[in-house]
């Protein structure tokens, strides 16, 4: 299948190499040229444009990092829209929210182009070792089409509904593991400034009731003061507002989501926004006065 892939950085040049592999022809666009380094090492062709991505491709995916970049590279100037053929299909990857979705799909039905939101969860690892989650909202037959090439992505796709809806799931998912994150912080600083040892605090709430995975990125990144980016605090800081902005929308309280992103943006406000999203947890170390750290 000829395929084209747009945003080929973190998640993304994992997942286009696994496509690859799985033997598709690919055209790859990203704004950074050497992050395509290793896509085209495969076996991949540059394109120069996302438009040109998109030119003689079946299936289109784009794997970028806001809303606002996804619209802009869908349907601007020189965008995927402007170079895919009528009865190709466009499959976001990204993590969009619903009404953008919705008013790029209007754009796409003009040209002739099936756009599904299909966003992943389960960080670089997952991207690295083809076993995300991948959340499709769309057409059914399309996904159906296509449920091939995004069984080379992950292991666990699945459809959610029509446009939009594998958008939703995302946010929610995103929005329950970033806002864990924020309660995990206060509790270990809690447990922390009483006198617990942060493993032994680890190890205590791993075998109990308040067992999360959230929690399982802690002996290698905030014990370690690790925060090399996998998933950015910037990026943690987007997915909360998308999900907070869909509440206002519905008119749906959400206090304890407000909370958390305002931990998110006081993160993004010290200068941690490059750093993983873990690093909201210095922000609360500082409130507390306490390291989250084993002792030595």
């Amino acid at each position: 299948m000829k395929v084209g892939f747009v945003g080929v950085g973190f998640m993304g040049r994992h997942m286009a190499r696994n496509v690859l592999n799985g033997g598709h022809e690919m055209k790859v666009y990203d704004l950074n040229r050497d992050a395509a380094d290793e896509a085209l090492s495969l076996g991949a062709t540059w394109a120069n444009s996302p438009r040109e991505a998109a030119e003689g491709s079946e299936v289109i995916f784009t794997s970028l990092p806001t809303p606002q970049v996804v619209e802009e590279v869908a349907s601007g100037e020189g965008g995927v829209f402007s170079g895919a053929s009528r009865g190709s299909a466009l499959f976001d990857l990204s993590t969009t929210d619903p009404t953008t979705i919705q008013r790029i799909a209007t754009r796409a039905e003009a040209s002739g182009i099936e756009l599904l939101d299909a966003p992943v969860s389960g960080g670089t690892g997952g991207a690295e070792a083809a076993t995300l989650c991948v959340m499709v909202g769309g057409d059914r037959d399309t996904y159906d089409r296509y449920k091939p090439v995004l069984d080379l992505i992950g292991d666990k796709v699945m459809y959610c509904g029509g446009l939009g809806s594998g958008a939703v799931c995302k946010i929610v998912n995103n929005l329950v593991g970033l806002s864990v994150g924020v309660l995990l912080s206060e509790a270990f600083s809690m447990g922390v400034k009483w006198g617990v040892d942060a493993q032994t605090l680890y190890e205590a709430v791993s075998g109990s009731s308040g067992n999360t995975n959230s929690m399982h990125g802690f002996p290698n990144g905030i014990f370690r003061r690790n925060f090399e980016p996998g998933f950015a605090l910037d990026l943690a800081a987007k997915d909360v507002g998308l999900a907070t902005q869909l509440g206002r929308e519905l008119r749906v309280p959400m206090e304890m989501s407000n909370i958390a992103q305002q931990r998110y943006i006081d993160g993004q406000n010290r200068g941690f926004g490059r750093m993983a999203a873990g690093a909201v947890a210095i922000v609360q170390e500082e409130r507390a006065g306490v390291e989250i750290a084993p002792k030595q």
